[in-house]
Parts: structure tokens; sequence; C-alpha cells
């Protein structure tokens, strides 16, 4: 079910769904000037402001337009749980009672948030506790920003510093919920806004062909990660449904039309699982596969989900070193909430009595 929850029943639009130049339009077209526009943003996105009437420097007649057409999406903190590394696991209660999950990371860079996409997810990858649930709907263009927003005020208001980057990786298959996710890509790099670099965000899919291609023609600057995690068809046909409708070769031909289009490196994502995806004949397999592209190869720790029998590899810096002697860009990823349920859909699931 895609059920538009940019818009209410009343026909209110989400206010956090609007570029500036949007709401600029809406605001003209009502017989507004167009710097209102400006104001409102610097309310919402630099004052933390997420009710009209406190909106001070607008006229009565301003905040009355702007109740009678938008509303602040609504997103509660029902959980928090933190890591000895400073990880930051929320999960977070939508206005229909479903239950996200956002989490919040320090890296030598700076802080970065990891957003979820969906409700639930149909991708059904084998070893992700995401897919344990199904989906219920996509996540609204307001809803990307309002967890952007959450993760955002909760880190200068215990830190003192500022959310800088952030990955599209949690629950979900961001491509299965395109529209939306294009248009929070706008919003979320708007200037006058949160003003988040293309290059500072990076978008993960498992490998929806169409949509690459798709998001290679739109040429946003965002980072394209892929979740490849087998090197062959018959391994990946076993963890990933994906993959009988868009098996290697196809994923690997929008691979390079992506390339070709935006000449952007790909991340390609390798989850690392015990006796299944680990052994040398796979890195080589890799090696062929990615000596001629422009991509580097993320090595992930396997962080187990006990409805499944897969484990964690030891082999990660063997497989690595191979990689690393061919000549492969690669590395391997600095885990993060090792304490805490921070693999994707871990404290959803288990809140919902999956795990």
């Amino acid at each position: 079910m895609n059920v538009n929850t940019n818009i209410k029943n009343d026909n209110l639009v989400s206010i956090y769904s609007l570029t500036l130049q949007e709401l600029k339009d809406n605001l003209v077209a009502s017989g507004f000037k167009s710097y209102v526009g400006d104001q409102i943003y610097d309310w919402i996105y630099k004052k933390d402001i997420d009710d009209f009437d406190k909106m001070t420097n607008l006229s009565k007649q301003a905040i009355s337009f702007l109740k009678q057409n938008y509303f602040f999406d609504e997103i509660k903190i029902n959980t928090i749980q933190e890591d000895k590394d400073g990880t930051v696991k929320f999960l977070l209660e939508l206005h229909d009672n479903n239950l996200i999950e956002v989490v919040l990371m320090s890296f030598d860079y700076g802080y970065s948030v990891c957003v979820t996409s969906q409700v639930g997810c149909n991708m059904g990858c084998k070893f992700c506790a995401s897919g344990l649930l199904k989906k219920v709907r996509n996540i609204s263009t307001g809803e990307f920003i309002k967890q952007f927003l959450l993760a955002k005020q909760y880190l200068y208001k215990t830190k003192g510093e500022n959310l800088s980057h952030m990955v599209v990786m949690g629950i979900g298959e961001p491509f299965d919920n395109f529209n939306n996710l294009v248009q929070f890509m706008k919003v979320i790099k708007e200037q006058k806004g949160l003003g988040i670099g293309g290059r500072k965000i990076t978008v993960s899919t498992c490998g929806l062909v169409h949509r690459i291609k798709e998001w290679a023609d739109l040429n946003n600057q965002v980072n394209l990660a892929i979740s490849l995690h087998a090197s062959n068809n018959e391994i990946r046909n076993k963890i990933m449904p994906i993959n009988a409708a868009f098996n290697i070769e196809k994923l690997l031909e929008a691979i390079d039309y992506y390339l070709n289009k935006t000449n952007r490196r790909i991340t390609i994502e390798y989850i690392m699982i015990k006796d299944l995806n680990d052994k040398k004949e796979h890195a080589y397999e890799l090696i062929e596969m990615f000596k001629n592209r422009l991509v580097y190869i993320n090595l992930i720790p396997y962080n187990p989900v006990f409805e499944n029998s897969y484990a964690r590899s030891e082999k990660c810096k063997e497989f690595y070193d191979i990689l690393k002697n061919s000549g492969i860009t690669c590395t391997i990823r600095q885990e993060k909430g090792s304490s805490i349920d921070a693999a994707c859909g871990q404290l959803r699931s288990k809140r919902l009595g999956v795990l």
C-alpha cells in the first residue's frame, strides 16, 4: 500500500515536503511576498520551530494561510539506546503508531545519521532483520526530514555538535520509495534549510536496476551504494530474492550505465558471512568483476540475527588483503553500536516480538 502521507485526509500538505522554491511559489500564488518563504524556512530549519504560531515575524494572514494548508509531521521518540562508542539508536513512533529506526553515529569526519525509508521491507534478504517484517507503507518526504531533524536536535542538545552526514540505509529499500526519496534529497540539500551537500549523503539499494539508471539520470551528486553481498548468482540467489529479477549481470550493466553517466565511484557493500561468501574464490570473483570499474568494496562484519543460521566470518582481514593486493580499493566497515540493537531492524523487530 503506497499511501501519500505527505498529504493528510484534510488535504493539508507536510511543510517538510516542500523545497524553498515550491513554498515560495505557493505563497506568491496566494498573494504573499516571496521573502516570506525565506522567513518560514529559517524558523523551521535554523531555529527548529515546528509551530506556526511561534513564527513571530510573520503576519497573522501568513500564519492563517500556513495553518489552513500545511502541517508538521509528528514523530515521537519511543526508545533510545546508546552504546559506549557513542552510537545512539532511536526507535521512533509515527503518527499511525508504526515503528521505525534511526541510528546516530560518530566518525572522524563528524556525525552521521542512518534514516529509514519504509515501514518494513519486502526485499526479503535472508540475513537481515528488516525483512522479518513486511512492508506496511513508504516513509513520506516529511517523515524523512523529521527523522533527520530529530537526530540533529538530539545531537546538538546532548553534545553541542552539528549533524553533517547522512546515509539512507535503515529499514526498507530506498529505491522502492523512489519519488519520496528524490524529493527528500531536494529538500535536505536546500542551502537556506538543512544544507546537507550531496557528497555527504549516501543512498543504498539492493539492486533495483531500473531505479539505478533513473538515479544516474538525475545527476544529483548523492553517493550510491549497492548491496551486493555475493560474488556469483548461485550465492546471491540463496540470500537475496531480488536476484531472481535483477541478477548480477543486469546489476553490472546498470552499474556501468551509472558510471558512464556520472563518473562517480560506487560503494559495493559486501557482508561477510561464515562459510557462505567468505572464501578465497569469492574474493577472486569480485576482483574479476570490478577490476576495471570505478568502485570500492566495503566489507561488513555480519551482525547475526537469531531467526537465521548465518554467522559472522572470521576472514575479513584475509579477504581484504586479497582484494587490496589485486588493486581493488576496499575497506572493512568500522563497527558501531555493538552492544545495542544497532543492526538494521533489530530493535523494531524485538519490540514487535519477531526477534
